[in-house]
């Protein structure tokens, strides 16, 4: 499994995507006032790696999401969820502004579409 973990991030540097701690997230915030966009899943969870393979290796879409958000990924085997965050399955996806409220919380896994929708208008 760690085989296709370490693949995935191989194909995510080469298309750009960058994903940034927690701790990060909140510098570049402080800059930038985009919302963090909190990714939160788990190495092994069946529908996080096809979230990865679908949506984050598309380049398309990583600029996208790059113009509008700071990716933040939090992987539950490793890190603990900030601002005391629960999560019920993985993945599940927290917008977070600069006053670190919840603007939505999108769980599951989406096509690029779909979460192309989901997160358009959060502002």
């Amino acid at each position: 499994m760690n085989k296709i973990v370490t693949i995935l991030l191989m194909l995510l540097s080469l298309y750009g995507a960058e994903f940034h701690s927690y701790e990060d997230s909140l510098k570049i915030q402080k800059q930038s006032h985009k919302i963090i966009i909190l990714d939160v899943m788990r190495s092994d969870c069946h529908f996080c790696i096809k979230m990865q393979k679908e949506v984050f290796a598309n380049k398309e879409m990583m600029q996208w999401l790059e113009d509008r958000f700071i990716l933040c990924e939090i992987n539950l085997d490793f890190d603990e969820l900030p601002l005391g965050l629960k999560v019920h399955f993985t993945p599940t996806f927290f917008f977070v502004d600069e006053n670190s409220k919840i603007l939505k919380t999108i769980p599951g896994s989406w096509n690029i579409e779909d979460f192309k929708d989901l997160t358009r208008k959060i502002k």
